[in-house]
């Protein structure tokens, strides 16, 4: 049995409509790369990497792009920097906070005296009479210079000392 022959505009036709899914293939297949490209580079600063993966979709088409997919790091690296932000800014907090050195509770940086034990946490200034940092040297805010609790406790024993001797 013999097929019979197509008049010619039906061949014309069935060219254009062929060449119109080759070009839809080339721009789909382009539009794979395309985005492909933009996803790694905003996942990896690798350039091979980059370039490997790149290949893989130009060559293996949608398996590449569904192996990539598969394959591909997890989270941007805007993400990744924001996630560190965040985790930066959680260790700054917990760092911030004052501990009482007698009993190990928190304590806010604005007391004097620990609420749970008495234990003096800070000083005030001889002159200006604003609190200060037990281990300040001088006063940041007048300039005074501070005696230490250890250079105020040794002359006490000192003077114990000769007044017993």
């Amino acid at each position: 049995m013999q097929l019979p022959e197509l008049p010619a505009y039906v061949n014309t036709i069935l060219r254009f409509v062929l060449m119109l899914l080759g070009a839809y293939g080339v721009l789909f297949l382009l539009s794979l790369v395309l985005w492909t490209i933009r996803d790694i580079r905003s996942r990896s600063r690798d350039v091979l990497l980059q370039i490997l993966v790149t290949l893989l979709v130009l060559i293996f088409n949608i398996p590449g792009l569904l192996l990539y997919l598969v394959l591909r790091p997890r989270e941007t690296l805007t993400e990744a920097y924001e996630h560190a932000l965040g985790q930066e800014a959680m260790l700054k907090d917990i760092e911030e906070r004052y501990i009482c050195p007698g009993c190990k509770r928190n304590v806010d940086s604005e007391y004097m005296v620990c609420p749970h034990c008495a234990t003096e946490l800070r000083g005030r200034c001889t002159r200006c009479e604003r609190p200060v940092n037990l281990n300040w040297v001088v006063c940041p805010y007048c300039g005074q210079p501070q005696a230490s609790k250890a250079a105020a406790d040794a002359p006490a024993e000192v003077v114990e000392q000769e007044e017993g001797a």
